[in-house]
């Protein structure tokens, strides 16, 4: 017999769920490297074939939540997906303009914005917390080894960069008001849906070519629909409901050093000695984020909140 309180269980869910959402996003830049298709495309691809792997649980056992789901809760849907989608549109071409290394890390400043929408809201982050983002961000950046160019080429790719994570983080935070009433399913399904119909207009306005790919680059990309999309993803929409966007936020920094790490068995891109170092900053900051939560008395993951 289980003697543990149903609260408790709910809490170990939810680390469960970060622990697969990390491990998952983790495969995302290493299989978009392995891909031989536009970033826009792939990007279409997994958001579109998630949301259709998505639609017969929705459209079938919870056709009833999607159709007395409020109004409010679609709004913040539905602005989700286009959040996700400026996110996909900004982020993904700056990796292909500049470096991989400082789009990398300009995007993992997510957490900072992050932290100003919760305190634009009223939920300001402790003093530990902000201390933990900052050293979280700086380990991100050193581990990838950013190099901020100077030509106009690198210069724009940085501006998508950080554009890339301040929509991201708009994506995290309006997910986070979706979920207060509707399941990950449903939310990701109006989420993933909506963000699949603005990129597919993306691509057909810049002609960005949809088909004609290789069998290895289609195994990427479902790769990357199963994994970073409907576990990754998915999996940190679920958290959401039981943690705050800044903290799902600074866990998804853990990608850093998970891609390195798939980047290095998959692709033979071992990571720099010298990167070690800010891969143990970037830890860090997540434990001082996580302590310092809990301290304050507002658990980093909060068990009593409903499903």
């Amino acid at each position: 017999m289980n003697g543990r309180s149903p609260h408790q269980r709910h809490g170990s869910t939810t680390v469960v769920a970060l622990v697969v959402a990390v491990l998952a996003v983790s495969s995302s830049a290493p299989l978009i490297a392995f891909a031989a298709a536009p970033a826009l495309a792939i990007a279409f691809w997994r958001n579109g074939l998630a949301a259709v792997a998505l639609t017969p649980v929705t459209l079938g056992p919870r056709r009833g939540e999607l159709r007395g789901a409020g109004r409010r809760a679609l709004i913040f849907g539905l602005l989700a997906g286009v959040a996700l989608a400026a996110h996909f549109a900004t982020w993904m071409p700056s990796v292909q303009l500049g470096s991989v290394a400082t789009a990398t890390a300009l995007v993992a400043t997510q957490p900072v914005w992050q932290g100003l929408i919760a305190a634009a809201q009223g939920r300001r982050p402790s003093a530990a917390g902000w201390l933990g983002i900052v050293v979280a961000v700086a380990g991100a950046a050193w581990a990838t080894g950013a190099d901020v160019g100077v030509s106009a080429t690198a210069v724009l790719a940085d501006v998508l960069a950080l554009l890339g994570a301040i929509a991201v983080a708009v994506y995290t935070a309006l997910g986070e008001q979706a979920r207060a009433t509707l399941s990950t399913t449903t939310y990701t399904w109006i989420c993933y849906g909506t963000c699949a119909a603005v990129l597919l207009a993306v691509c057909l306005i810049a002609g960005v070519d949809l088909a004609g790919y290789d069998r290895r680059t289609w195994a990427a990309i479902l790769a990357l629909v199963a994994g970073a999309q409907l576990l990754g993803h998915s999996m940190f929409n679920y958290a959401l409901q039981r943690t705050s966007a800044t903290t799902v936020s600074v866990l998804a920094l853990l990608e850093v050093p998970g891609a390195a790490l798939l980047a290095w068995v998959w692709l033979g891109q071992q990571p720099r000695p010298a990167a070690l170092p800010g891969l143990l900053l970037l830890l860090t900051g997540v434990a001082v984020v996580i302590l310092g939560a809990a301290r304050a008395g507002r658990p980093a993951i909060d068990p009593a909140l409903a499903d």
